[in-house]
């Protein structure tokens, strides 16, 4: 049985945006709203180099992350060709307007990958 969570309003998340919900461990998860009002939830990590995808610009049923433009489908969260690659889906419920990912969920998929990390960089020639 799933635990279910409330997250927001679907009027909370932009259309064509993106909002991120901040967890106790691991990356945070981004929800995405479509120009059609569907709602998605990824890790807020693309799979290439850990950019934050809630930043990309959301299109279709895809985001393009704001880093080096690979184009993540929302439904699955595959790279779309050439690239390769894929980045945690989360499953979400909308009832009575209100976005519901699932706890479960939420407290597992991802945790064990590392956080984004800015700064400078650590070896001698960059």
């Amino acid at each position: 049985m799933s635990n279910w969570i409330s997250i927001c309003a679907v009027e909370d998340i932009p259309v064509l945006g993106s909002r991120r919900v901040a967890r106790r461990q691991g990356p945070q998860v981004a929800l995405f709203r479509t120009a059609d009002d569907q709602v998605h939830a990824l890790l807020d990590r693309c799979p290439h180099k850990a950019g934050p995808l809630s930043q990309g610009i959301v299109f279709g049923n895809a985001v393009a992350c704001p880093l080096h433009n690979w184009t993540i489908a929302l439904d699955s969260g595959c790279a779309r060709e050439p690239d390769e690659g894929r980045t945690p889906v989360f499953r979400v419920r909308i009832v009575d307007g209100q976005v519901q990912l699932d706890g479960d969920e939420l407290a597992t998929l991802g945790t064990d990958l590392p956080l984004a990390q800015a700064g400078p960089c650590t070896r001698v020639a960059c």
